[in-house]
């Protein structure tokens, strides 16, 4: 593997374990349980970025293997942190309007 793509994905994991330690952390001191969400979903994604390149390098499988991998976990990531983001406004509600009060 190319020197600056290995400093480029260590850079991205370490700034995602970064931001995932700091959400836990927010998690831990009572700011609620959508930051624990955050902090999985950037583990996954810092984590899922880095591993297509180790599985191609060390000829595990092909790129297109090891890019459909890092896909799904890139994109179960996201949605971790998009369930912190409207997890818990997506309940649903009806409201019944009567109309002769509009």
């Amino acid at each position: 593997m190319h020197t600056e793509l290995i400093i480029a994905k260590l850079v991205v994991i370490a700034l995602g374990l970064l931001i995932a330690g700091q959400a836990y952390r927010s998690y831990r001191r009572g700011n609620g349980q959508p930051m624990l969400f955050v902090a999985i979903g950037f583990t996954f994604i810092s984590l899922g970025s880095v591993l297509e390149g180790i599985f191609f390098e060390l000829d595990l499988l092909t790129i297109y293997q090891a890019s459909a991998i890092q896909t799904g976990i890139v994109a179960v990531g996201m949605l971790f942190v998009f369930y912190s983001l409207y997890g818990g406004s997506m309940r649903y509600t009806i409201v019944f309007r009567d109309e002769e009060n509009q």
